[in-house]
Order: structure tokens, then C-alpha cells, then sequence
């Protein structure tokens, strides 16, 4: 089954949600602050998507702990996300073991899902 991985307050996420109702795809949603992922996890996305694509540089958790002053390298970037699930850019998309979608891109979506 499908799986989408965000928060339920993010926008992006309400957006994937939305459009996967409307198309009658089901799915399970994973809360990050109930059910936070783990390294494990991330480095299975991390196969599929490059690390900045999932490191979101545009959210209030990385203005909030300052880290563009710290000019993170890749592997610091993967430690921030382990440590702190709100980095990560939203919504996570599961399609299968293999596949991962990062983001709100209704493009995207309509390709895949119809």
C-alpha cells in the first residue's frame, strides 16, 4: 500500500492527501511528530532521491536552528534528518519498496496516479 510520510499541518501534505482522495487511491499516512522515521529509513530514500531534494532548506525547523550558518555537508545533512524528522521536505511518498516521490508537484502526481 501506498504510504505518505508528513505532518498533518503542512500544506504540501494536505494537497497530496486531498489529490489522492479525489483519484481514490488509498494510502496509510505516517505523522512525523507521532511516528518519527529513523535513520534506517531515511538512507532507504536516500537511494532514491538525492539528499537535497529531501533536505528542506525552506522550512521554519532549519531557520529556527540556524544551520545555514553551518554550511552542512552531505553527511551532515543526512545527521540533521535522522536527528530531526522536520527537516525533511514533505510529503514522502512510498509507491513500492523502490519508488519515492518527494513534494507537492501535481504534474508529477497526475503522471504517476492516472
Amino acid at each position: 500500500m501506498l504510504k505518505v510520510y508528513g505532518i498533518k499541518t503542512c500544506t504540501s501534505v494536505r494537497k497530496a492527501k486531498k489529490y489522492l482522495d479525489e483519484v481514490g487511491i488509498e494510502y496509510e499516512f505516517i505523522d512525523f511528530k507521532k511516528e518519527p522515521v529513523g535513520c534506517d529509513k531515511i538512507e532507504q530514500w536516500l537511494k532514491e532521491v538525492p539528499i537535497e531534494r529531501l533536505f528542506n532548506r525552506r522550512g521554519t525547523k532549519y531557520r529556527t536552528l540556524k544551520l545555514k550558518e553551518l554550511n552542512l555537508d552531505t553527511q551532515g545533512m543526512k545527521e540533521w534528518l535522522c536527528r530531526e524528522n522536520l527537516l525533511i521536505k514533505r510529503p514522502v511518498i512510498e509507491l513500492d519498496d523502490s519508488k519515492v516521490i518527494v513534494g507537492f508537484d501535481i504534474q508529477e502526481y497526475e503522471e504517476l496516479f492516472k
